[in-house]
């Protein structure tokens, strides 16, 4: 069976408490063992997997980098069935509802989007989306940034990113891009309904063609010197604001 590589205290804890069977051994820092430690090496125990006692020489190849934090794991990919029918037809389900996606149309740098997927998490997005062909997949780096949310929010990769947004609008769902130029603020719009927030990426934004798939368009007001932000903190900014109008 094919593994792949998790490194960082939380994307290996993460995958321990939601798939501990998919594990098959972690490897660790032999000349650490703080509390921290000593939490992970307990927790694996009681999932049964096994413990490899490894120096930073070791950890550093086997995660392609020093910024292992002493943890790295060989585990399983888990099948991920997400599609946009069955995010959507469990929002319903569920009563999770309104749903609130975001679109990431160009964003191929992994640490923006492992940071992306950080943000949806704690905004409660309940998945990100991007299209096939121009974003990055998920891999070690992604996951390591992500903190363990990309365990917990699907991530769907679509070949058509158009014809998704026009699935969305079917679903009853607002396509909402943002836009240097766009002619509201996001703080003035309503973003309370079930929505799709569409973002570019930094410098280039979003393509033409998803531009025009949008139902409206808002920006972020800027005051500095600057004229826009990191793709993460944009979409930081955007689904929070969601997320603070969904609660008042």
């Amino acid at each position: 069976m094919s593994t792949k590589v998790l490194f960082g205290f939380h994307a290996v804890t993460v995958r321990l408490k939601t798939a501990p069977q998919s594990v098959s051994e972690i490897h660790v820092d032999v000349t650490r063992r703080d509390a921290r430690m000593r939490q992970l090496i307990e927790r694996a125990g009681a999932a049964g997997v096994r413990l490899i006692d490894s120096d930073d020489p070791r950890l550093t190849q086997l995660a392609g980098g020093p910024r292992h934090q002493g943890v790295v794991a060989r585990v399983a990919p888990l099948a991920l069935q997400h599609t946009l029918d069955r995010v959507l037809e469990a929002v319903d389900a569920q009563g999770r509802g309104p749903a609130l996606l975001l679109v990431l149309d160009g964003v191929t740098d992994p640490h923006n989007l492992g940071a992306c997927l950080r943000v949806a998490d704690g905004a409660g997005a309940h998945a990100v989306l991007a299209p096939r062909d121009h974003a990055v997949g998920l891999n070690a780096t992604v996951a390591k940034v992500a903190s363990g949310a990309a365990e917990t929010v699907p991530y769907l990769m679509v070949t058509n990113l158009a014809r998704s947004l026009g699935e969305m609008k079917e679903y009853g769902l607002r396509v909402v891009g943002t836009a240097e130029d766009a002619p509201q603020t996001v703080y003035a719009a309503d973003l309370r309904g079930p929505l799709a927030l569409v973002l570019g990426a930094e410098g280039r934004g979003m393509r033409q063609l998803t531009r025009r798939t949008c139902d409206e368009l808002v920006r972020i007001p800027m005051s500095g010197a600057v004229e826009s932000l990191n793709v993460s903190v944009a979409a930081g900014v955007c689904l929070f604001e969601a997320r603070r109008q969904r609660l008042a």
